[in-house]
């Protein structure tokens, strides 16, 4: 009997034993499958540019009023545009939005015979002689031609100079005209349809975009 009970207990023991034994062998094989590893590293520095489009008085420019025009007269104000951020820009655009008296701003239809103001853009690739109005050391260019203010609530487009590259500028002529027409004004009384004592505030807005995205490698 008692054999019996030490045969019992080392039977058990060497069962622990092989327990424990394989576990250590499952452990270990786990370890010996583990890979080489290796890593490399760099970095670099991202940046998105800037897009600024500025407006600048050349002698009185959009500063000062008009007043007291009569048909055919014609307004040349100056300014400068330059692109001044770091960015080419394309699409180059001016709208004007027009609010006063509704004859000034859109041509006479159904017998009436109003002309409205019309504007005109020019560049010069020298210097504007304000006294004359001439370019002076380079040639003038057609940026936009005469257009009724009625047209320009929809932005128009630059012809000659679409394109800025960064820190370029553009010395523009606005040029402002009342077209040439008739009216009677009778004992007076002037007609229905007039452009007299007629005034309208113009709001200019010049627009650029950036230049067309591209693909580089390096």
């Amino acid at each position: 009997m008692q054999k019996e009970h030490m045969r019992n207990k080392r039977s058990l023991r060497l069962a622990l034993m092989g327990v424990i034994g394989a576990s250590i062998v499952a452990v270990a094989g786990a370890g010996t499958f583990a890979g080489l590893n290796a890593t490399a590293s760099g970095s670099n520095t991202a940046g998105v540019g800037k897009l600024s489009l500025t407006s600048a008085n050349n002698g009185v420019g959009f500063s000062s009023a008009i007043s007291n025009l009569v048909p055919g007269d014609v307004v040349n104000r100056y300014t400068t545009l330059t692109n001044a951020g770091t960015l080419a820009s394309q699409a180059l655009t001016l709208k004007i939005t027009s609010t006063g008296t509704a004859t000034l701003i859109t041509d006479g239809t159904a017998g009436a015979t109003n002309k409205a103001i019309t504007v005109a853009v020019n560049s010069c690739s020298g210097t504007w002689t304000l006294a004359t109005g001439a370019c002076t050391g380079g040639t003038v260019s057609s940026e936009i031609a005469a257009t009724p203010l009625s047209t320009f609530a929809t932005a128009q487009s630059f012809i000659a100079h679409p394109t800025m590259a960064s820190l370029d500028s553009l010395k523009l002529q606005i040029v402002l005209t009342v077209p040439a027409q008739d009216e009677t004004t009778v004992d007076g009384t002037v007609p229905a349809v007039t452009i007299q004592n007629g005034s309208v505030n113009l709001a200019y807005l010049f627009y650029e975009g950036q230049r067309t995205a591209a693909t580089t490698n390096s």
